[in-house]
C-alpha cells in the first residue's frame, strides 16, 4: 500500500473521518470497515468500535455514526474489500491523517483536496 499524510487541521477546520469517507467517493462505498480507537473522546467511539469489531460495518453506517462532527484522537479505520484491506485511514494525535491505499486514484483524489499532502515512506 502506498500512502500520504496531511494535517488534520486546515486553519480552523478539522478534517473529520466523515469528510474523508465522502472524499473516497465510489471507491469507498462497497467497503467493510473496522475501526479501532486508542482514546475514547466521545461515546460514539466505543459504539463504532463495538459495531465494527466482528464482521465490520458498511460505509454508510460508519458515515452516519461519524456525522455531524466526530473528532478522533489516535484512531484507525480499515476499509476491506473481499477480506483484504484496501484503504487505511489513521488519525494521529488529532493532528495528522495518514491515508494508505492500494488504489492510486484514491490517493490522487485526496492529494487534490488536501494540497500539501506528502508521501509516506
Amino acid at each position: 500500500m502506498k500512502g500520504i499524510t496531511f494535517p488534520a487541521w486546515r486553519g480552523k477546520h478539522y478534517v473529520t473521518l466523515a469528510e474523508l469517507l465522502v472524499r473516497l467517493g465510489g471507491s469507498g462505498l462497497d467497503l467493510t470497515w473496522r475501526v479501532a480507537c486508542d482514546e475514547m473522546v466521545d461515546p460514539r467511539c466505543a459504539e463504532i468500535e463495538r459495531r465494527s469489531a466482528a464482521t465490520g460495518m458498511d460505509t454508510l453506517t460508519l458515515l452516519s455514526l461519524t456525522t455531524p462532527f466526530l473528532q478522533f484522537v489516535d484512531a484507525e479505520a480499515r476499509g476491506f474489500a473481499g477480506g483484504e484491506p484496501v484503504v487505511v485511514l489513521t488519525e494521529v494525535d488529532s493532528s495528522w491523517w495518514e491515508v494508505r491505499s492500494v488504489d492510486e486514484r484514491v490517493l490522487g483524489e485526496l492529494r487534490r483536496h488536501y494540497p500539501g499532502a506528502t508521501e509516506l515512506p
